[in-house]
């Protein structure tokens, strides 16, 4: 029997910046029942009780999802493979488990082979931080930001409107997207950013190693552009590793950007070179007005 969201039981597992602020969002706007929150250490567990943003807190990941009404996987991507791998038996019938992973395709195949009475649904909200850790958690990071849900065929309608229910209960505006195109759309907006940012970084890098006078000059436009790179290596690798096909077909688009702008410039053809990166303006200025 579907149970209404206001009244869910809703374990979140992984208290980091993510799911540390899921949970406070979930608690601070009334979205649900009760929140328990699993984690691995219990000094995690203490800091969330502390902060007010869990009801409840487990160790034991068996003990956090039995009886749950909604599990929400907040760990990097491969562990929520490792973890799909092993949960199915802890699992009440009609249990929804979403993720909030960044990569959509492997997790929802992950999916498939939860047992036949529980819903799954692929999550992805559209916000974070380059910063990580429950510390860091915020309760408002989810307002007003797009949280996609990437459903699969045996995903019912019910469980869905209850994955939207959870979305708009942290404040954010739920979105319907087929994982494959999830994975293709994201490798453009979030996944090359940081591969760009990285190569920026290193770049400069190089400079500076010879003449260190170069970090004193870096302003701004140096650290909003490099900004990205200081994501967390671990969750990034998970992300590159489980949308490599994507992120490569990004990478060499840009490459290939690149290279347009680097022969206008060795030709001195400024006329075309102007054209280029006033378009490039005018592009990003459409987008944040």
């Amino acid at each position: 029997m579907e149970v209404d969201f206001g009244r869910a039981r809703v374990a979140v597992v992984g208290l980091g910046l993510m799911g540390g602020s899921l949970c406070a969002a979930l608690r601070t706007r009334g979205a649900c029942a009760e929140v328990v929150g699993v984690a691995r250490r219990p000094a995690t567990l203490q800091m969330a009780r502390d902060l007010r943003f869990i009801d409840r807190g487990v160790t034991d990941l068996a003990e956090g999802v039995r009886d749950a009404d909604v599990v929400v996987l907040a760990t990097p991507v491969r562990d929520i493979l490792a973890k799909l791998a092993t949960i199915g038996p802890w699992l009440s019938p009609g249990c929804l488990v979403m993720d909030i992973g960044s990569t959509k395709g492997a997790i929802c195949r992950a999916m498939e082979d939860l047992p036949a009475g529980v819903q799954p649904l692929g999550g992805h909200p559209m916000c974070g931080k380059e910063t990580s850790g429950l510390s860091m958690a915020d309760p408002t990071l989810y307002r007003d930001r797009v949280f996609v849900l990437a459903p699969l065929a045996r995903t019912s309608p019910e469980a869905l409107d209850r994955g939207r229910a959870l979305a708009r209960g942290v404040g954010a505006r739920p979105l319907v997207l087929d994982p494959a195109r999830h994975d293709r759309l994201v490798a453009a907006i979030s996944h090359l950013p940081f591969m760009v940012a990285s190569a920026l970084v290193e770049a400069a890098a190089a400079v500076a190693e010879g003449d260190p006078v170069a970090w004193e000059l870096a302003a701004g436009g140096f650290r909003d552009t490099s900004r990205v790179a200081a994501s967390d290596p671990t969750m990034m690798l998970d992300i590159l590793a489980t949308n490599r096909d994507e992120v490569l077909r990004a990478l060499h688009a840009v490459q290939g950007q690149l290279a347009l702008l680097a022969r206008l410039l060795e030709e001195g053809d400024l006329e075309a070179l102007g054209a280029a990166i006033t378009a490039a303006r005018n592009r990003r200025r459409e987008i944040y007005p």
